[in-house]
């Protein structure tokens, strides 16, 4: 089968880490099922695995943590949660199923948590992917494969950031860092279809004016003015949640422009790690600063039931054959994609 996989880790040029060539079709075992898959996103976490970040247990090793496709074989004793050729998105998180916190209320405090294309799960940027047989979801009638792959990472993470972590309800406030990313533009849309005032911030003015044309309520840029203007869209308030991935660039931003006693949730530091704290202005306004990685397997299925629901759709920049999985992750690597880049196949 054609895959795109790495070769190995790290090094000064990470994308010579990938290959894009033929693998064995892989076996489910016991709990598993096989896919034929017909689409897959990327995320960032495919460059940090190609540059060392999380390096796989062996190479080669099949990249990619989203998939959309059809049910193409059990393995040995297990159950059929959906007969084989549904159409079906797989959740990507992995855990051990049986620790406390699986049998609580949040199984992504698993000590063992991983996602497809970690631990000893390879990934989906193949023609055929192996995932847990929990994991399955039935595609919506009315969602394409290419749709529901931009789903399990950036999707289910803007999610539980917005309404588990920040608890945002209609009519609340949200500053989303960054108006083009895969995360962005994802918690963008379910932000206004939960009914929030939207805004946005970047450095790029074409990027704030497309975030615009697609209705968030307004776009400010980013950069030492973006907190005077933040404070003035809000009467001087401050707004409810900062959805925070960019880090040590935006960061003093993000707790600027909260309310007393609002929240800011971090995902990411893609510009860095290591921000002043500035606990002073933490303390004295009683803010919640609250990590979030990924989202629950309830969370999944409350995103998919807000997809049917709203009718929203992922913003797709573009997409590419299998083959061209290079190309992909060279547009990835640039830094200026807006919205989800798809590969497909078959």
């Amino acid at each position: 089968m054609l895959a795109a996989f790495a070769t190995a880790a790290g090094g000064p040029r990470p994308l010579d880490n990938l290959t894009v060539g033929a693998r064995e079709v892989p076996t489910p075992s016991r709990g598993e099922v096989r896919l034929r898959t017909r689409a897959a996103s990327l995320n960032r976490h495919d460059l940090w695995t190609l540059a060392g970040v999380g390096t796989p247990a062996s190479f080669p090793w099949t990249l990619g943590c989203d998939v959309a496709g059809t049910v193409d074989a059990y393995g040995p004793e297990t159950p059929e949660r959906l007969p084989l050729g549904s159409s079906v998105v797989a959740h990507s998180v992995i855990t051990c199923g049986v620790c406390a916190a699986c049998l609580g209320p949040d199984e992504t405090s698993c000590r063992k948590f991983a996602m497809l294309s970690e631990g000893s799960w390879e990934g989906t940027f193949a023609e055929y992917c192996v995932v847990p047989a929990i994991n399955l979801f039935a595609l919506p009638a009315d969602l394409s494969f290419e749709d529901a792959a931009c789903l399990p990472t950036s999707f289910l993470t803007a999610y539980r950031m917005l309404f588990s972590k920040a608890q945002l309800r209609p009519g609340d406030t949200v500053l989303i860092q960054g108006a083009s990313g895969g995360l962005a533009t994802a918690a963008e849309a379910l932000a206004l279809a939960g009914g929030m005032r939207v805004i946005v911030t970047s450095r790029d003015p074409a990027k704030l004016a497309a975030a615009l044309e697609r209705g968030v309520h307004h776009a400010v840029g980013a950069g030492k003015e973006a907190v005077g203007e933040v404070m003035t869209l809000t009467a001087g308030t401050g707004v409810d949640a900062v959805i925070e991935s960019v880090g040590e660039a935006t960061w003093a931003t993000s707790l600027r422009v909260l309310r007393r006693g609002g929240t800011v949730v971090v995902a990411g530091a893609t510009a860095g790690a290591d921000p002043p704290a500035d606990l002073r202005r933490v303390f004295w306004r009683q803010l919640r600063v609250i990590g979030s990685t990924m989202g629950t397997w309830d969370e999944f299925a409350g995103l998919l039931n807000t997809v049917r629901a709203t009718g929203l759709r992922p913003l797709i920049e573009q997409t590419y054959q299998l083959a061209d999985a290079r190309a992909a992750f060279e547009r990835l690597e640039s830094g200026q994609v807006t919205g989800k880049l798809v590969l497909i196949s078959g």
